[in-house]
């Protein structure tokens, strides 16, 4: 039946007759030629769209803790002053407690390379020197803040290497504090990516990164120098929102970046890129075209109330999740909640009174903590004494009517007896 339809289409008489089999045939080796061409050009912009000059990079979403692009994303080499972040992140962590003021020592300016301008005799807060130290990259600026939390920078980098190993960098050894050549001195392109992750959720040090120009304070002399910050990358890229370059001639250029789109957020690193600012373009556009983030939709979740002013709590996730996957795939959410049958009130908002999970195709994906919305309190206290006091109120007035009242009769029959 085939073998005859085919011999019916293709016969003499349809399509191998003189000129038309002729046009037929050029028809049909142009669109093979055609298909070919297209198929060879995207392989090559494919092939150009990753090829990155850096000797280790990595394209990192810290939401679901996973690599997404990587070339010896472990290799343990030199950073130069991505350095910083590090330095910076104690530093804002410290100032977080209290933002002390520093006098700035002949000590803390024994430092070559890039400067913020430091003076000694200068009196200005930490949050200002590090202001210096993420926009213009100063040593003067990362020693100040190091002889100014410890006695010596020997003191500093032991400090550096304990929050080191609390953020599970593992291939990662620090000696200065501004990131300057010294032996042992040294990371990874993944190491990096976990200590911007956690920078970066650093809200202080998050509004310093993303700021192309700051206005820095000085108390003594009273000033305010505005500084220009050198990621470029924050003007070249429209979705970037902060990061820390670095650059030594051990070292060769070296960048940390993070961009969001939309819900998306992610961490490049790069180090020893001769091409960092499109290395860090190209990463964040792959990452961009072939993955999304999907925050799970709002749960309407209440609990009943004991002895409470209203009936029913709303409750609250802590902090929802951002679901990373596929741009072309929708994945099954479905959630398992943990709670108890009622509360007993008083309930805060602080208080955590169950948990959600979330599951990513049956798999567990985040746990979450539930709290209450508001407060929540006892039907009011006030009112319940209230309501005793009147009460009591009521029964002594009634008690005390009806002796007065028996008393009036008993001297009434007492009187009307005796006269």
């Amino acid at each position: 039946m085939i073998e005859n339809t085919f011999a019916y289409i293709f016969n003499k008489k349809y399509f191998f007759r003189g000129y038309m089999r002729k046009k037929t045939l050029i028809l049909i080796l142009f669109l093979l030629f055609f298909i070919f061409n297209q198929l060879i050009c995207n392989l090559n912009f494919s092939v150009k769209a990753l090829d990155f000059s850096a000797k280790a990079y990595i394209l990192y979403c810290p939401e679901n803790k996973k690599i997404l692009l990587e070339k010896n994303a472990n290799e343990k080499l030199p950073i130069a002053s991505t350095t910083k972040i590090m330095t910076s992140l104690i530093a804002l962590e410290i100032a977080k407690l209290k933002d002390e003021d520093v006098t700035i020592t002949n000590e803390m300016l024994q430092t070559e390379g890039s400067s913020m301008g430091l003076k000694v005799g200068d009196f200005l807060p930490i949050s200002s020197i590090v202001k210096g130290m993420l926009t213009v990259s100063g040593n003067d600026a990362a020693n100040s803040v190091a002889l100014s939390i410890c006695p010596s920078l020997e003191g500093f980098s032991k400090l550096m290497n304990k929050k080191a190993k609390e953020l599970g960098m593992k291939n990662s050894n620090f000696i200065t504090p501004s990131g300057l050549d010294a032996k042992g001195h040294y990371s990874t392109a993944y190491d990096l990516a976990l200590l911007a992750s956690s920078a970066m959720n650093n809200s202080d040090f998050l509004k310093i990164a993303s700021s192309s120009k700051l206005d820095v304070m000085f108390k003594n002399p009273k000033k305010i120098s505005i500084f220009y910050n050198e990621n470029k990358l924050l003007r070249k890229y429209k979705w970037c929102i902060g990061g820390k370059t670095g650059y030594t001639k051990l070292s060769g250029r070296c960048l940390v970046s993070c961009a969001q789109k939309d819900n998306l957020r992610l961490i490049a690193v790069t180090l020893n890129a001769p091409d960092d600012w499109n290395d860090h373009i190209k990463l964040f556009d792959y990452g961009f075209k072939n993955f999304k983030a999907i925050i799970p939709k709002e749960e309407n979740i209440k609990i009943s109330l004991l002895h409470g002013v209203e009936k029913y709590a709303n409750l609250d996730i802590a902090k929802k999740p951002v679901i990373v996957t596929k741009i072309n795939n929708e994945p099954a959410i479905t959630t398992k909640l943990e709670l108890p049958r009622n509360l007993c009130t008083p309930v805060y908002k602080d208080k955590i009174i169950g948990t959600i999970t979330y599951f990513l195709d049956g798999k567990e994906y985040a746990k979450c903590n539930i709290t209450p919305y508001k407060d929540y309190l006892m039907k009011n206290n006030k009112t319940k004494v209230l309501e005793k006091i009147d009460s009591y109120f009521k029964k002594t007035f009634c008690a005390l009517t009806n002796f007065f009242k028996r008393s009036a009769n008993f001297f009434s029959r007492f009187f009307t007896k005796n006269s």
